[in-house]
């Protein structure tokens, strides 16, 4: 129902003139009812509604919507107006009879006042002249021809519940190369230090995001969760679901109903995406947990029928999801009328994109900051920051993975670094894979092509350390070495964005120096 919409979206809260009827009488019988409004519509010239709406909302924050339902007389409506001004929108429902007349009939009997809806009508004082307050209504709106959530589309325009103005309020992440650029820790650091009201994350469980402090593994859900208990947290329409791995960490996590919301339309992986992959992407190194195989049959399975042995499921399917399914896209537009901040954690890498990343060594989805947006639901005009994550020698996952440039191995960055290669062994392993990773010289015409497609306004450079054990101990640019300081300012040029953020290992103190020009 409309009024149901305007409270669920918008937090409105009703006032209903027959409880009001109810709080003045000492019975409940109908006619008694119909009789006491009739006699205090008389003696006030109808303020009463206005006057308990007052008493009743006594103490209300200034902001609180409110839905009183409904007014019957256009003295009623004249009062309001006289108290309130423009912050009054008389909205009129309205229907062809046969429709008012079966919707009628639908009440339930204890608030059907009349047997019918033409004995209703015919009642003199109020019902009788209940149509001619659509010629004072802000709003008339013929409720047959629309569905509730149109309705309320258009009974709350121009009313700033949704705003007119485009903020810009939201931050997005991405990695610049093949992935595993350190995106965790980099984005529980902003949690925490953005204060972020909304985290929310797209992808699937093919990408792992390794936090620190918090220690933790995201693999579905954002890696700000812990950083930052106050924020909301949203699984993107986009995104592609394993169901133990969310429930894994919404139980890891206690993750509350009224803290996380999962998007009813994001796709759920089947045991036979993953033994399909399992049988075919190998060659390509993929990390084989169903994630193309179900995006292709959420494709493919829009007839119904199955595909790779499954039909699709939605996470609106699942019974374990329920308390959490929300429509993300209402949510957003919530926090945007609450003036909230968002930060969109991206997965994998740019040149791992479906579209833009040299096929066929790429995954299943679009990874630059526009596939993010788009699989989260989040308009261009409202990104405020695109932060691209770049390591300083960029890795692939082990295996038959595709090009990179100048590869190299870890003993050569233990020699440049003074790290032990033993170390280096441990840290270089794919947080889903499980495979030891692959390492190549840094690609400045990578970074450079992915900071133009990204459009990208800040870096975060991760392992800094990989260019030397000492960086380990700065605390301030100049503090990092030569080599590091020359590095960065040429990625600086190379990419014109600033390097706003500097990190070592996945240590506790992984971020060792924050250079953002942020407001």
């Amino acid at each position: 129902m409309f009024t149901e919409q305007l409270t669920s979206r918008f937090g409105a809260r009703r006032v209903s003139t027959r409880v009001l009827l109810l709080r003045a009488s000492d019975t409940d019988d109908r006619d008694a009812l119909i009789k006491l409004g009739d006699k205090l519509d008389v003696e006030t010239n109808g303020k009463w509604v206005l006057d308990r709406f007052l008493a009743e909302t006594s103490g209300a924050p200034a902001d609180q919507v409110w839905l009183v339902d409904a007014v019957r007389t256009l003295d009623q409506v004249k009062h309001f107006r006289d108290k309130f001004g423009d912050r009054v929108v008389h909205v009129h429902l309205t229907a062809p009879i046969g429709v008012l007349r079966e919707r009628y009939l639908a009440r339930k009997a204890e608030i059907r006042e009349f047997n019918s809806y033409d004995e209703a009508r015919e009642h003199g004082a109020t019902e009788s002249k209940i149509e001619t307050l659509a010629e004072v209504a802000d709003v008339v709106l013929e409720t047959h021809r629309s569905s509730p959530r149109s309705l309320l589309a258009q009974a709350t325009a121009g009313l700033g519940l949704f705003p007119r103005e485009v903020a810009r309020c939201v931050d997005v992440l991405v990695g610049a190369q093949y992935g595993s650029e350190g995106k965790g820790n980099i984005c529980a650091y902003l949690a925490k230090h953005e204060k972020y009201d909304v985290l929310m994350r797209v992808g699937g469980p093919n990408a792992g995001h390794k936090v620190a402090d918090p220690k933790y593994d995201y693999i579905q859900l954002p890696s700000g969760t812990q950083s930052n208990l106050d924020a909301k947290i949203l699984i993107g329409a986009g995104a592609t679901l394993s169901i133990k791995q969310v429930l894994k960490e919404i139980s890891d996590l206690q993750l509350t109903e009224g803290r996380l919301s999962i998007d009813p339309q994001a796709i759920i992986i089947e045991d036979s995406d993953i033994e399909q992959e399992a049988g075919t992407l190998e060659v390509i190194g993929s990390t084989k947990k169903g994630v193309g195989v179900a995006t292709a049959r959420k494709i493919l399975g829009r007839d119904g029928n199955k595909y790779w042995g499954s039909k699709v499921r939605l996470a609106k399917n699942i019974a374990e999801f329920k308390p959490f399914i929300r429509d993300t896209k209402v949510e957003l537009e919530k926090a945007y009328a609450a003036g909230k901040s968002v930060l969109l954690e991206g997965t994998q890498g740019t040149d791992l994109s479906l579209h833009h990343g040299e096929y066929p060594f790429v995954t299943s989805r679009e990874t630059t900051a526009s596939g993010c947006l788009a699989d989260a639901g989040i308009a261009p005009t409202r990104v405020r920051r695109v932060i691209m994550v770049m390591r300083t020698y960029p890795i692939r996952v082990g295996g038959t993975s595709g090009p990179m440039m100048h590869e190299i191995t870890v003993e050569d960055i233990a020699a440049r670094s003074d790290i032990p290669a033993a170390d280096l062994h441990k840290i270089e392993v794919g947080t889903v894979s499980g495979k030891e990773r692959r390492i190549a010289e840094f690609d400045w015409e990578q970074v450079r092509r992915a900071a133009t497609i990204n459009g990208v306004t800040d870096i975060a450079l991760t392992f800094a350390d990989y260019l030397g054990i000492d960086n380990r101990k700065a605390e301030t640019f100049e503090e990092l070495n030569a080599t590091t300081r020359n590095f960065i300012e040429r990625v600086e040029k190379v990419t014109n964005a600033r390097v706003s953020l500097i990190s070592k290992d996945f240590g506790k103190d992984a971020v060792i120096i924050d250079r953002r020009q942020w407001d």
